[in-house]
């Protein structure tokens, strides 16, 4: 399975991705990568990989040609991003900071960051463009559907949702090292803001979970209360 992203700015710039969902770690790739992208450098508080089996950050090297094609560009400029997943086809003209912010989560999702890694069953159901409430409900939604299965398999169900937030807690500690990381090679460009509004949609579940709740609640209870399944 792979998605497909292209992005055009103008006649002279385009710019096309192809991101495998199953892929491993690649050590050819990782040694020609740049050294921001060195498993040390900025290494996240919560890391669990070997420098022995990882010289490079799995999610670093699979992320710096976007970073590095994108470079200095602003992230107010228009784009016309073109998605194509395995089920659909995406186009819509968004600010540059927007397009990349979609590209460059599913890249982060899927790669063999093990943190990460919590997010790649919505890679794997990728949607594009996707708003706060479109990625909080998708996210509850799939935790939920995980505890239905732990319930029928005879292991604990978290209805609570309490490991949700342990999850992200855990994906808040990658996003303010990779942060850094980030920011050690650019300089107030499209990347920095992209990277900004992925991490502040990742944080919501972490310090603000209720209130995101209670404003998904409508659109779960919109056929009211108490309505039972036919």
């Amino acid at each position: 399975m792979a998605i497909e992203y292209r992005i055009t700015l103008d006649d002279e710039h385009d710019f096309s991705y192809r991101i495998e969902l199953d892929r491993e770690y690649d050590r050819e790739v990782a040694a020609q990568a740049p050294k921001w992208t060195r498993l040390d450098h900025q290494r996240c508080s919560n890391c669990p990989l070997s420098k022995d089996d990882f010289s490079h950050c799995p999610a670093a090297v699979d992320l710096h040609r976007v970073i590095e094609d994108f470079q200095g560009l602003p992230a107010v400029k228009k784009a016309l991003v073109w998605v194509r997943t395995p089920e659909r086809e995406y186009t819509k003209q968004v600010g540059l900071d927007e397009g990349l912010r979609a590209l460059l989560g599913v890249i982060m999702a899927t790669s063999a960051c093990p943190v990460l890694g919590r997010l790649k069953p919505m890679a794997q159901q990728h949607l594009p463009f996707a708003s706060n409430h479109e990625f909080v409900l998708r996210a509850v939604s799939l935790y939920l559907a995980r505890q239905y299965f732990n319930l029928r398999e005879g292991r604990h169900a978290d209805w609570e949702l309490r490991g949700l937030v342990r999850s992200f807690q855990q994906l808040q500690l990658v996003n303010q090292a990779f942060w850094q990381r980030i920011h050690d090679t650019c300089h107030a460009d499209s990347n920095l803001k992209a990277f900004l509004a992925f991490f502040s949609m990742a944080s919501s579940l972490t310090y603000s979970l209720e209130t995101q709740l209670q404003k998904i609640r409508p659109l779960v209870m919109s056929a009211g209360e108490g309505v039972e399944a036919v």
